[in-house]
């Protein structure tokens, strides 16, 4: 599996393989896990370790935690640090490629609050709204 570039990752089993290039299909496929787009958004102000992801997406099991984390390592969004202490110590950080999904993560925020606030319902989830750069 070859990639074009230093800041793209190999090719991905959740990229299309049946010819179809459809840009919203290819993003859905790489972040439209169950809580994949929650996960990312909680490492966007930085490094996080498992036990504090799995306080902050709250419903995710520690197994489905663990699968999205890999699917999202692989797709070269989330860069994992194992540290070879005991017990050992794991953080995750978003990568570059993964940190440019920030914008759209905050137009999603932004979008979700709307259509909330539209239907006369006040978000009440622990996310935080997007901070200015």
């Amino acid at each position: 599996m070859s990639h074009c570039c230093t800041h793209c990752p190999p090719e991905s089993p959740r990229l299309p393989q049946d010819g179809c290039r459809c840009p919203v299909a290819t993003t859905l496929r790489l972040i439209g896990g169950k809580y994949k787009a929650l996960i990312l958004w909680q490492l966007t102000p930085g490094v996080l370790r498992f036990s504090q992801l799995q306080r902050l997406v709250a419903g995710a099991t520690p197994k489905m935690l663990t699968q999205q984390l890999r699917e999202l390592e692989e797709d070269g969004l989330v860069h994992r640090q194992v540290y070879p202490v005991v017990p050992p110590r794991v953080e995750y950080s978003l990568t570059p490629l993964g940190l440019s999904l920030r914008p759209l993560l905050e137009s999603m925020y932004r979008w979700g609050s709307d259509y909330l606030r539209d239907r006369g319902m006040t978000p009440n989830c622990g996310m935080t709204p997007p901070t200015p750069e």
